[in-house]
């Protein structure tokens, strides 16, 4: 389990536990409702615990789409390949699962990382490599 997996179980864990004291203290009606919602905060903490790495991953499958066209526009006559962070696996969770990799076949010393917003809103946000600055072929300047 991640750091942030922690710390969200345990602000949920004591959001539902405070209102289980409350609840204890409280008469009839006002009773069964405080359980009720201590039960309502579990059950749809559990169901977004769950769905969440599957929301994750349709957005990155999403936006992958949505990058192979803009780099067949920007670079038409290379080959590449794209690859995502596994999100699932332990030792992966510290990184970003929405940054997606591209390494290119005649470049494959250097991998570029892109951002996808949108079809119209797709940023080469950073790059790996152990070569120099100059010796990279398919950095792309910012637009400021």
């Amino acid at each position: 389990m991640h750091t942030t997996e922690i710390i969200e179980l345990m602000i949920v864990g004591v959001v539902i536990i405070s209102i289980v004291i409350i609840a204890i203290f409280l008469k009839g009606r006002w009773r069964k409702t405080g359980w009720l919602l201590a039960l309502v905060i579990f059950v749809a903490y559990c169901i977004f615990f769950v769905a969440r790495p599957f929301w994750i991953d349709a957005q990155i499958d999403n936006n992958v789409k949505l990058l192979r066209p803009y780099l067949e526009e920007h670079y038409p006559d290379e080959e590449w390949t794209i690859s995502t962070v596994p999100h699932r696996k332990d030792g992966f969770k510290h990184l970003n699962p929405y940054y997606i990799g591209v390494v290119f076949e005649n470049e494959p010393e250097a991998t570029y990382h892109y951002w996808v917003e949108s079809k119209e809103n797709i940023y080469q946000i950073s790059f790996s490599t152990n070569n120099g600055l100059e010796e990279l072929k398919h950095l792309e300047k910012k637009n400021e």
